[in-house]
Formats: structure tokens, sequence, C-alpha cells
């Protein structure tokens, strides 16, 4: 079997950099191949201003902001995705000078299912998946009951995902493989907040499936009324990574291994209240990355830490004593795509930056 089914990570995953010009402007991805988004999370650079988070399955006009817990907005900052972008107008993603960076994964392929007909979950669900990156929209109407299966299209357990009801000023609900054990039951993270793992039994109810992920009956992931949106990723090996490190409270950090050279990475501690941290290989191309966004705040980008981390061919290693991703016996967990695999189908290795 080859080390990995995707030699080009650019077709499903980019991090796109511009400058706002106040009228309307079409933005082209940089990657080796042509991406045509179907989620992009954006966040102006140099001022502040929230996080939007839009799909196509929900519409473009329908921002979601991950640092709050406010229901689904209704503005037009996009006119259109594009076969290898997309398009703007002049509003708060597209100010005159104010820099931005695009986080844009690609699903694609539409997902419609009838749980009473397929007998697959007990609640429907549609939206756009891609089986090949692992990725997967899925929006469902909640029932307020508990123990309920969603049909998630992946064709393999998810890893990591997160859920924000769109009707309702509630918290992100963020579930990742690393945390503990039994995390799918007990245990999650809220995206818009800096809090440590909590425990709720009434959020999600089992271990998800190759084909259904659960849910409880909270408000955070099924109340009756409620709608949600969820974006699911499963692991693939060369192309993303969902795990977890021990912190060495050193400057000499962790090496992490990924199998993969990152282009994107966010990292939350689980063991203390501390900001989500996302780090990417377009803002800082260079080692050492000195730059990191927030996700639960809308700060303006920060490079006044110094050196953070070294991307690698295979991974990442820390750079910083820092409570935020290196604090000494503190638990963490990462999510990471990768710019190019370790080495590819047909034995390129990757080279270091």
């Amino acid at each position: 079997m080859a080390f990995t089914d995707i030699d080009d990570p650019s077709v499903y995953f980019q991090t796109t950099l511009y400058t706002g010009n106040g009228g309307t402007q079409t933005i082209t991805n940089g990657g080796n191949s042509d991406l045509q988004p179907n989620w992009i999370w954006t966040k102006v650079r140099s001022e502040t201003g929230s996080h939007r988070l839009v799909d196509t399955v929900r519409g473009l006009a329908k921002p979601l902001f991950s640092n709050g817990n406010d229901a689904e907005g209704d503005e037009t900052n996009y006119s259109a995705f594009n076969s290898d972008g997309f398009s703007l107008v002049n509003n708060s993603l597209n100010e005159n000078n104010r820099t931005y960076v695009a986080w844009q994964w690609k699903a694609g392929t539409s997902f419609s299912n009838d749980a009473s007909a397929t007998s697959v979950g007990n609640i429907d669900s549609q939206g756009s998946v891609n089986q090949t990156a692992g990725f997967s929209i899925i929006k469902w109407s909640g029932n307020g009951s508990n123990d309920q299966q969603i049909a998630h299209g992946l064709g393999a357990a998810p890893a990591w995902w997160i859920v924000k009801r769109r009707n309702a000023d509630v918290d992100w609900y963020t579930v990742h493989k690393s945390t503990i054990a039994n995390y799918y039951d007990d245990y999650f993270l809220r995206l818009n907040d800096n809090t440590v793992l909590e425990g709720d039994n009434n959020v999600g109810t089992g271990v998800p499936t190759s084909s259904v992920f659960f849910v409880g009956n909270d408000t955070l992931s099924n109340a009756s009324g409620g709608e949600y949106i969820a974006y699911l990723f499963a692991e693939k090996q060369g192309y993303s990574k969902f795990g977890s490190y021990t912190g060495n409270g050193n400057a000499d950090g962790t090496f992490i291994y990924t199998g993969f050279k990152p282009a994107w990475i966010m990292v939350k501690n689980a063991s203390a209240t501390q900001n989500w941290l996302i780090y990417d290989d377009k803002i800082s191309p260079i080692n050492a990355i000195t730059a990191l966004n927030f996700p639960n705040q809308s700060s303006a980008e920060d490079s006044s830490a110094g050196a953070r981390m070294d991307m690698l061919s295979n991974g990442f290693k820390l750079r910083i004593n820092h409570a935020g991703e290196n604090a000494s016996g503190n638990n963490y967990i990462y999510m990471a795509f990768a710019e190019q695999p370790f080495v590819t189908s047909t034995g390129v290795p990757a080279t270091a930056r």
C-alpha cells in the first residue's frame, strides 16, 4: 500500500492571503491545484474582527463566528465560490488595505440520508462530503431526544468534529479523539471559549462509526427545534492528523510526528484555560513560526511572542515554553493538514522549509 493516497494536498485544503480593496475582487488560490472550496474560514489579520465561517451547504451569506456563540448571521461578503477560489464584495471581508487569511477545504459530493428509509441513524441529514480527503459538512434538525445517530457520509469514523446550533446563541461543541479514553461519550471543548475539557453525557452519547456519529438531547447538539451544522474529519495518512501530545515546558520543545509537512495546525491546551491557536505556512513561510491567530478571539493576528514552533518535513517541533502550546505536563490536542506528504505514493520525499 502506498504511504498516502493524496500526493497533492492542495486539491483539498489551501490557505490564501489577500488584501482588501474596498470594492469587489476575485481571490485565486495559489496551490499546485485548483480548489473550489465548500468551507471557508476567514479572519482579518491586521485588525480586530470576528472569524467568519461559511459553507456551500448553508449558503454563502450565512456566516458563523468561531469567537462567539452567536446564531448564524445574515450578511453578504462572498458573491461566489469559484473553481479556484472565491469572489468578494465590499463588506467585512474586503475592507480597503486590511489584510486577511482564508483557510479553505473541499468537500463537493452531495450527501443526503433519509434515516427511516435507509435505517442508518435516527435523524435525517444532508450535506457535502469528500471521502478521499475525509471531510464532510452535515446539517440536521434537532428532535430533542437522547442517544441519536446521524449519518456523516465519511465512510470512516470521524476523528474530529465541530458542531454549531445555527438558530440560537449557543456555544460551539467540539469533539476530538485524543482527549481521553471515553471522549466520544462524556468530554468536549467549546471552540468559542478557552475553557478546559467538560463532561456532559447528554451532548454526545456514543462512539462514532464509519457511518454515524452520536448526539444527545443537549442544546449544543440536538435540541428540539434546533438547526445544526457539523464539520467532520476522518484521519487520512499523509494528509491529516488529529492527535495529542504532552508539553515539556522547555524552549527545546516536544516534537510531534504527523507523517507530512504541515500547512495548517490548530492546538488547544486541554488541561488548562488557554486560547485555541492556529498556525499556517503562508503567514509564516519560514521557520521559526512567529505569528498565530486565535479562533476563540476577535483580536488581530499576534506576532509578538517570538518563535513558537518549526514546521518540519514530517511534523512540527515546539520552540517556546508557553502554556498555550507547551506547558510542562499539560495535555494538548492538535489538528493538522498537509502541505506535502512525508513521502508521496511515487516515493518523492518532502523537503524541509
